[in-house]
């Protein structure tokens, strides 16, 4: 049975969680209304992802990228807080799966740092799954703590068993290998990146995998970030396109079926079907019939890496 997908690449409301909230829900019944049942939206979307660390000097900025980052904490996302509870309430509304990317403030222990998250919201408007990033790339190291492999999972939604990657994680080997392990029919891969050698690298995985591969990134201009952002007129051309897009679906063995969509700020529609996962690895199946486990061997941790554990 085929399922519809909608990927949503229009831009946030930058460094705003309760408006992009609001933008995201608007979005939600747009894509719903044309019979997507599968709604994928961009890396760390609520609320924004940090193009300005691409911008900023580590050194002399600092002042300037202090004022950002405080009004990004502000604006993320606290799970345990309920922030995204409006999304979730709409994903069961609507009986459909939502993929979203997150900056997910972490309140329980230190309630000060950052994650790059991609949440898994099924159609009965539970968390089917939380991954934090593994590694941050370059100065979003400034942004973000690593994240541990407790959400490093494939889950079952009514499209197919479905795992996360996020942006350039997605070029590490062995964590796309932990999700091929568990039986995956789609990978999802938020991200910022929006160039050729990012496409190429989705058909690839689509290959590789013997999965579907959904990826977008933001269609985001100048013009688009709002007037009070600190410093923005120094920081951003209004004309510039400061990311395409470039949302794209891919097929098992690497036939893309939509997209990419370059500098629309608009939703990409394609149907999708498991069966062609499974068909597809009857060829290639990297984790049964094309392994070699009786040469090489791995393992992951899933435990969660708690910063520490007390005992009252």
């Amino acid at each position: 049975m085929a399922t519809k997908v909608g990927v949503i690449q229009k831009p946030p409301v930058l460094l705003d969680r309760q408006k992009t909230i609001e933008s995201m829900l608007e979005s939600i019944d747009e894509t719903v209304a044309q019979g997507a049942s599968l709604l994928v939206f961009p890396e760390a979307y609520i609320p924004g992802y940090p193009t300005w660390i691409w911008r900023l000097r580590p050194g002399g900025d600092m002042a300037l990228s202090s004022e950002i980052h405080a009004r990004l904490r502000q604006n993320a996302v606290d799970l345990a807080r309920g922030d995204l509870q409006p999304v979730q309430d709409a994903a069961a509304r609507h009986g459909v799966t939502v993929i979203v990317g997150i900056h997910e403030l972490e309140s329980r222990f230190s309630g000060t740092t950052l994650f790059n998250t991609v949440v898994v919201i099924g159609s009965d408007g539970a968390i089917l799954n939380r991954h934090r990033k593994l590694m941050p790339t370059n100065p979003e190291r400034m942004v973000w703590g690593t994240g541990d492999a407790t959400g490093l999972r494939v889950v079952d939604t009514p499209a197919g068993r479905l795992g996360t990657l996020l942006c350039w994680e997605a070029y590490m080997p062995l964590a796309r290998y932990a999700l091929y392990a568990q039986d995956i029919d789609i990978l999802v891969t938020p991200t910022w990146d929006c160039s050729d050698r990012w496409q190429a690298s989705m058909r690839h995985i689509s290959t590789e995998g013997g999965c579907w591969v959904i990826s977008t990134a933001t269609a985001l201009q100048g013009s688009d970030v709002p007037s009070d952002f600190p410093e923005r007129d120094t920081l951003f051309d209004p004309d510039e396109w400061i990311n395409d897009g470039n949302a794209v679906i891919v097929k098992p063995m690497g036939e893309i079926v939509a997209g990419p969509m370059c500098q629309e700020k608009s939703v990409l529609y394609a149907e999708i079907g498991k069966e062609e996962a499974r068909r597809a690895r009857r060829s290639l199946d990297v984790c049964g019939h094309y392994a070699r486990a009786d040469i090489f061997s791995f393992s992951v941790n899933r435990q969660p890496l708690d910063p520490v554990s007390f005992s009252d």
